[in-house]
């Protein structure tokens, strides 16, 4: 039996103007997007707060994971983008806070820049799940 696709969205204006999905579920698979600290309102969240920003990254991902039937305890793998990569402990105790008991493969690397300028991090998160 082929593995069915399922898509989960954040209801991100951006999703459908780029073409992406928040996360994307195939069998055990779930890649979480780059995340972006975007508030409810759109507008972000913790200007200038890395670490804030970090975990309003997370909250999202997170809730990308459990829409797609996965948790962070099914987490393999993290990316931290961040714009400035001295700034890596403030977004490290956002990650650590969420994963030091699970403790997957983890990323943190230096990007020129994202979409908006007042974001200072994305996340990315693959996890996979059990088998049955």
């Amino acid at each position: 039996m082929a593995d069915i696709r399922r898509t989960v969205s954040s209801g991100s204006p951006l999703e459908p103007r780029i073409g992406f999905s928040r996360a994307v579920r195939v069998g055990r698979h779930v890649a979480v997007a780059g995340t972006a600290p975007i508030g409810d309102d759109g507008s972000t969240v913790g200007p200038g707060d890395v670490y804030a920003q970090t975990v309003r990254c997370l909250d999202i991902a997170q809730r990308a994971l459990e829409e797609a039937g996965a948790s962070l305890g099914h987490t393999v793998r993290t990316r931290i983008m961040l714009t400035d990569v001295t700034r890596w402990e403030e977004a490290a105790r956002a990650h650590g806070e969420r994963f030091a008991g699970i403790r997957p493969a983890a990323t943190f690397v230096e990007v020129s820049r994202f979409i908006d300028p007042a974001w200072l991090v994305e996340v990315e998160v693959d996890a996979v799940l059990d088998e049955d």
